[in-house]
């Protein structure tokens, strides 16, 4: 199925296309050792003795060999181990026939990718693979940045150890935990190790274990000092540091890792953003000049890379063993782009742009040619606008200033949208640690009050927790949480209480719509969120229209106890949403739109045979394979970088709308993100459900009360 809509546009993207010269059949088989050899090398090493046998064309990743020669059912061989001469048999046993066409084939040229890759000299991290000898280094950050393929991926250029040394001292001048502070930094950090270009995710810190310790290896107890000296020849200078803990996941351990592996701070470098880097808006700032490469530069990034895989010897032999060859020029294609969207704002005030007319209403509207309405919309006035009598603003009191401050910019462009606001109650406290005090006392003796808006002087994670959690759980209530900080630039303060003001009425109100045609239709967004308090529990959060202008959401959130990403408690929010719903406008939905995110390719038919009949179940719809297709939407302008595209699959569909309405349907939705003036990458109702999802598996852990349901409280 295609769409039609929109006038057409050439497209390249990044992908180069991979042609096979010859027709082969690929044929897989299982190598089973007995006695059983755990080194991965070592499995290799005796499979190849027999290569006369299997062919010279393989690919084997430790248990399945792929060849494009046909064996027996069943064959015997035998080898010798190469630390004592034993006899080792090997059972090779085919399971499974693959033609070049086959989906399984991906599987092969996966394998045959990362030899590739190392071939061409680059070193992997984590799931990615970098080029060493390519960087771009920031000195002012002390850090440098490398291509992961042409990805950046940043590095820091000091040691753990250095990181530990100035957080000790910066403990030792606040009176902090040092441990407890250290622990709670390099716990779930991944680390790089360059002796060996591997990365390791740290589970702990040995303090009673350092590098002048012993262990056991075969010829005999050693230290970490003495082996790293005699291994790669470096000498550790500190030998009081403690030892980081890692400890490797159950299939490195079957492919013969060790079960504990200790690393030394001063051998260690911290990959990626640490949470302190990503809050610095200068810092990002500048590493965005580096790391946002635009549509000419990534191009041509890409075709020097596929350059350096055809122009290698040892490839173009194997690729020409196996009949593959890569293109040298980049996948083109045809795209459409669709009209841009009238946002529909409340009553006229100030200019006009564009009137239009819906179900009885005028609407001002601003036309988004340029995905974005920021400057335009501060002169208009919001969609639909609640009034805020009773609320009340708690400051601490080294803040009374910037409190006042706060109130008197809220309050201006408040009224510029339309957004009757009175003056808040102001609660002055002493300490940070009085908030969740304060509020249960505030709501116990006022239930009528409408919002409680919090000014704190840091963003510590557990005091802005314990105030959502007082606030979503105990006694729920709307609240907004204000960095004291975020408002100590006066060129920003004007536009921070803007966006302020539009999460606050959006509380209860609305603040602008597109036109969607669909009637009596609901649209559901369904994300999760592993919840941070319990290891092995997702959180799943679900947001569902109940109004005809699609700006009015029900919420809920379900908690699944197992390890994996997809929900089980779809049908209490379905059945939640259908109630709020039919309440709100007499009648239930004819149609159900669901956009289900964070599903990878590979999950695609778990959702089909076990999300979507949970679904059905509530509708009592008996279960009918509808029509599926899969369609990729770009909803974004970017200013900077290269825009990646979205993609969506329809998995299950009964609902007769044609591919241009979905399509079309898709790209209105991701105008209707309140807490951004402009389009954003998903439908609205996604990222709505992976705010309540992230809120509740961060901060909260427990059900959010029902009175908040039919409020965006997460924005």
């Amino acid at each position: 199925k295609q769409g039609t809509g929109g006038h057409p546009i050439s497209l390249q993207c990044n992908f180069f296309p991979l042609s096979c010269t010859r027709q082969w059949c690929l044929y897989q088989y299982r190598v089973d050792y007995a006695p059983e050899v755990d080194h991965r090398g070592a499995r290799k090493g005796m499979l190849k003795d027999h290569e006369e046998l299997i062919g010279k064309v393989f690919m084997f990743d430790g248990t399945m060999l792929f060849t494009t020669k046909k064996l027996e059912q069943k064959t015997v061989v035998f080898s010798k181990r190469r630390t004592d001469g034993s006899n080792v048999q090997l059972t090779i046993s085919l399971t499974n026939e693959l033609p070049p066409s086959s989906p399984f084939s991906i599987q092969i040229y996966n394998i045959l990718f990362r030899w590739v890759l190392e071939k061409i000299g680059m070193k992997q991290v984590g799931r990615n693979f970098y080029n060493p000898s390519i960087y771009v280094n920031i000195t002012q950050l002390n850090v440098c940045i490398h291509n992961i393929n042409t990805h950046p991926q940043l590095m820091r250029k000091d040691s753990v150890l250095d990181i530990l040394r100035q957080m000790y001292r910066e403990c030792s001048q606040r009176g902090r935990d040092f441990k407890q502070e250290m622990e709670r930094f390099l716990v779930g950090q991944i680390v790089l190790t360059r002796y060996n270009n591997k990365t390791y995710r740290i589970d702990g810190v040995e303090w009673d274990l350092n590098v002048g310790m012993k262990f056991e290896r075969k010829s005999g107890p050693i230290s970490y000092a003495e082996y790293f000296k005699e291994q790669y020849n470096i000498t550790i200078r500190d030998t009081n540091q403690p030892l980081l803990l890692s400890r490797p996941k159950k299939s490195e351990i079957r492919k013969g890792g060790l079960e504990v592996v200790h690393l030394v701070p001063e051998l260690c470098t911290v990959t990626g953003l640490t949470d302190e880097l990503r809050a610095d808006f200068n810092t990002m700032k500048t590493l965005a000049t580096y790391t946002k490469q635009g549509p000419t530069k990534r191009k041509d990034a890409l075709t020097s890379f596929i350059r350096r895989i055809t122009g290698n010897a040892e490839v173009e032999k194997r690729f020409a063993e196996w009949g593959l060859r890569f293109e040298d020029r980049i996948l083109e294609l045809k795209g459409r782009v669709l009209d841009a969207e009238a946002i529909m704002f409340g009553e006229v005030g100030g200019w006009d742009i564009h009137i239009i007319y819906m179900r009885g209403i005028t609407y001002l509207c601003l036309l988004s040619r340029d995905a974005s309405w920021d400057q335009e919309f501060r002169r208009q006035r919001l969609l639909r606008c609640v009034d805020l009598h009773e609320w009340v603003l708690i400051y601490c009191s080294r803040d009374k200033r910037c409190a006042e401050d706060f109130v008197k910019k809220i309050c201006q462009v408040s009224r510029n949208m339309g957004f009757r606001m009175a003056p808040p109650t102001p609660i002055e406290i002493q300490s940070d640690q009085m908030f969740q005090k304060t509020i249960k006392e505030l709501m116990g003796r006022n239930p009528r009050i409408q919002l409680i808006c919090c000014l704190l002087p840091s963003n510590r994670k557990d005091r802005y927790d314990a105030i959502k959690k007082v606030c979503c759980v105990d006694m729920p209530v709307p609240s907004q949480v204000v960095l004291s900080r975020t408002l100590s630039k006066p060129q920003r303060v004007m536009s921070i209480a803007t966006k302020i003001a539009i999460q606050m009425n959006c509380k209860g109100g609305e603040a602008w719509a597109v036109k969607i045609p669909l009637k009596e239709c609901m649209i559901i967004g369904i994300d999760t969120y592993h919840d941070s308090s319990q290891k092995g529990r997702s959180c799943g959060g679900f947001v569902a229209s109940i109004n005809t202008t699609y700006t009015r959401w029900y919420s809920n959130v379900t908690f699944q106890h197992s390890g994996v990403e997809l929900i089980d408690g779809l049908k209490r929010c379905m059945k939640g949403a259908l109630q709020k719903y039919s309440q709100v406008n007499g009648q239930l939905p004819a149609r159900i739109v669901i956009y289900r995110d964070g599903v990878g390719d590979g999950q695609l038919d778990v959702v089909k045979d076990y999300e979507i009949p949970q679904l059905l179940d509530c509708l009592k719809i008996p279960q009918y394979q509808g029509y599926t297709y899969d369609f990729f939407v770009v909803s974004q302008s970017v200013r900077e970088g290269t825009v990646s595209p979205t993609h969506y699959n329809v998995v299950y569909d009964t609902s007769t709308l044609k591919p241009d309405h979905m399509q079309r349907l898709t790209y209105k939705l991701c105008h209707l993100y309140y807490n951004w003036p402009g389009t954003i990458r998903v439908p609205a109702p996604c990222l709505y459900a992976h705010k309540i999802a992230f809120l509740v598996g961060q901060s909260i852990h427990n059900p959010v009360s029902t009175e908040l349901s039919d409020k965006l409280y997460f924005l």
